[in-house]
């Protein structure tokens, strides 16, 4: 695949991205462009309370919703509502990108930085359908935009950092240029890290990482009322560990494009026009070169390449407002293995794990919001989607499911509603959904892929039916000026819920593997998650937060389903005088006894963490700094978690320090 090497070339030279602007855009109205004052909705910093300079996966774990599988330190597996990354979508700003990965060393969320996202959404259930057809919900994660102004301004950041435990070393720079016709943005960002050390002070080998990645980008407003956009990613990840798995990591690349055209409308029913075409290629070199332990040796690359369109129009009249999308993609996923005996100039066994699989996906979405009166709302929606697959070497499937369709078509329907009321300090809330899910790459079509927790070889079945949601979600809250509590609660039924089952036929690949397994469907599966909020300010300079989240999920027998999250805590106290802030928080997990061991789970024991952290902020001839120290795990905890892929330990004590500067 030269798909990559030949867009590097073209980034280098200057393939940048713009962020077309909703310049001008009120609630109500949309008036002339140059006359109207340009104010950003409030988002939140991708940051947290405690660490300045996060990675996004550390930002999703501060979420409710939002759990992860590890197997090492880096490209962390998000689960949103306690359900495996086949189930949500993840995109960026809308565009679907798919990882190269068969064993999930790099989903989406790995191909990005913090210095280029502005926010990211998470939408649960059905909701989620606008980015297409899921169980789970959607992760969304924007990218910045700096918006045209009427006087040409020159804003930058550059953070910069050390963490001690591994040795992590990073600098994130990103600069924008704005003016009233053009806009330029810039951002680039390093980290290097080593093995790191567990709570016993022992090195975990092969966990170590490297990546690099960059975004540039040009604006350029057409007319008062229009403009168009491109823009581009480059990432690469070298030399990184995956304790958890007999492989690494020796290269990841991905380039992330897309071209965009904006028009806003003043009058009438339609008030937004935006379309966007993009291209996305990933390649994925998993290694264990550096794993002298393997008796076996094996090369399994990667590819994957998407091209689609996104195009969505905003409209509104009076109480009513409504959201309509097109979503078209087309993405080839390939991964081939090949086997060496000692001497690795000799061949034993090749194979595609991903027969070169062709997935077609047109959806039509609605969203619509009807606000009832001045402290009630209804949302409803939904979607239909066309789902089309093909694998070019079908043969590797009929091995174990002889006349299995080449390609197939499918149906994914969707239909979401819930309502919203405020009664002076309560907010109430409750809805419901119903939705298709069509099986992954993997759950289809995979051949031979090794699963290391259960060890176990995973075969995919091209005539899985689809999974089928029916959910149902209530949220109360209650806040005051100097208090808030908050529950959410949420209740998946699944119908053909895809797992893998032991086959009686076919013998294992690997020489680690105890068996086969074949993916599936049960009749069904249960799950339902809580999450509780509370805030209090007990001073005006201090501040106190906490989460209790909780989560159950149950097989068509009763039995469990794995990586479900036992019930857990979060506590924080933020305090801020003048220039100085410091944060505190104890975080942990009570053990996990509703485990399973069909799916490889044991007993995992129940730990406690407390974080502290202190900063100062200053300013010095128009620039402003933080300075940042503080220490995660301060007491050193030996542990592993009910998600930690082989119970792989996770990091002691480790003291960081970040500064960060701008203008």
């Amino acid at each position: 695949m030269k798909t990559i090497n030949t867009f590097l070339g073209l980034v280098v030279l200057g393939v940048l991205h713009t962020h077309a602007q909703e310049v001008g855009i009120k609630r109500d109205s949309i008036r002339n462009i140059e006359k109207v004052e340009i104010t950003a909705k409030a988002k939140r910093k991708i940051e947290t309370d405690l660490k300045m300079a996060v990675s996004v996966d550390e930002f999703l774990a501060s979420s409710d919703n939002i759990s992860f599988i590890k197997r090492g330190a880096y490209a962390w597996e998000p689960l949103l509502n306690n359900m495996a990354i086949e189930r949500s979508t993840i995109t960026i700003d809308g565009m679907h990108i798919f990882g190269a990965c068969t064993d999930k060393m790099d989903p989406v969320t790995s191909y990005v930085e913090t210095n280029n996202l502005s926010t990211i959404e998470i939408t649960s259930g059905q909701e989620g359908s606008m980015h297409g057809a899921t169980v789970a919900g959607s992760i969304d994660m924007k990218r910045k935009s700096t918006p045209f102004a009427l006087d040409k301004q020159w804003s930058g950041v550059y953070e910069s950092g050390f963490e001690f435990n591994n040795k992590q070393f990073f600098n994130l720079g990103s600069l924008s240029y704005s003016g009233a016709k053009f806009v330029a943005d810039g951002s680039v960002s390093f980290r290097n890290a080593g093995n790191y050390s567990d709570g016993k002070n022992n090195e975990v080998r092969h966990s170590q990482y490297n990546k690099f990645n960059t975004s540039m980008g040009l604006a350029y407003k057409i007319d008062d009322l229009s403009s168009v956009r491109v823009d581009a990613i480059y990432d690469k990840a070298k030399d990184v560990g995956f304790p958890a798995l007999p492989m690494d990591l020796w290269l990841s690349r991905a380039i992330i494009t897309s071209a965009a055209y904006k028009r806003l409308f003043e009058e009438g029913l339609l008030k937004v026009w935006d379309t966007k075409f993009y291209f996305n290629a990933i390649e994925h070199y998993m290694d264990d070169t550096k794993r002298p332990e393997n008796l076996v040796h094996m090369d399994m690359p990667g590819w994957s390449t998407t091209y689609g369109l996104l195009s969505q129009v905003n409209l509104k009249k009076g109480n009513y407002s409504s959201e309509l999308q097109l979503n078209m993609y087309e993405n080839v996923s390939i991964a081939e293995m090949t086997m060496y005996p000692q001497d690795r100039e000799k061949k034993t066994m090749f194979a595609y794990t991903w027969p070169w699989v062709t997935t077609r996906f047109t959806g039509v979405s609605m969203k619509n919001a009807w606000d009832a009166s001045t402290n009630s709302r209804f949302n409803f929606g939904g979607s239909l989607g066309w789902n089309y697959n093909r694998s070019k070497y079908i043969e590797f499937n009929w091995i174990f499911h002889p006349g299995a369709s080449q390609q197939k078509d499918r149906m994914l329907p969707s239909l979401f509603a819930g309502y919203e009321l405020n009664i002076d300090q309560f907010d109430f809330s409750i809805g419901g959904g119903y939705g298709h899910r069509a099986p992954s790459v993997s759950e289809g079509y995979g051949y031979y892929i090794y699963n290391s927790f259960d060890r176990y070889d995973y075969i995919g079945n091209p005539d899985l039916k689809n999974e089928v949601s029916y959910e149902m979600n209530a949220g109360v809250g209650y806040k005051t000026d100097r208090a808030g509590i908050g529950a959410k609660v949420n209740y998946f039924h699944i119908e053909n819920y895809i797992v893998g089952q032991i086959l009686s036929l076919g013998s294992p690949m690997n020489y680690q593997s105890v068996g086969v397994k074949g993916y599936t469907s049960l009749r069904y599966a249960r799950l339902f998650n809580l999450a509780l909020n509370a805030n209090y300010d007990l001073l005006q300079n201090l501040h106190w937060k906490g989460t209790l989240t909780y989560a159950r999920s149950t097989d068509d027998k009763g039995g469990n389903l794995p990586f479900i999250r036992p019930l857990s805590y979060q506590t924080s106290l933020h305090f801020m005088y003048g220039r100085f802030s410091a944060q505190t928080s104890v975080n942990g997990d009570f053990s996990q006894e509703n485990y399973s061991p069909e799916y490889g789970e044991d007993l995992t024991p129940a730990y406690t963490l407390w974080n502290v952290s202190a900063g100062y902020m200053f300013s010095f001839r128009g620039y402003k700094a933080m300075l940042q120290v503080g220490a995660e795990n301060l007491f050193n905890e030996y542990y592993s978690t009910y998600a930690d892929w082989g119970s792989i330990p996770r990091m002691g004590r480790n003291i960081f320090t970040s500064m960060k500067l701008s203008f």
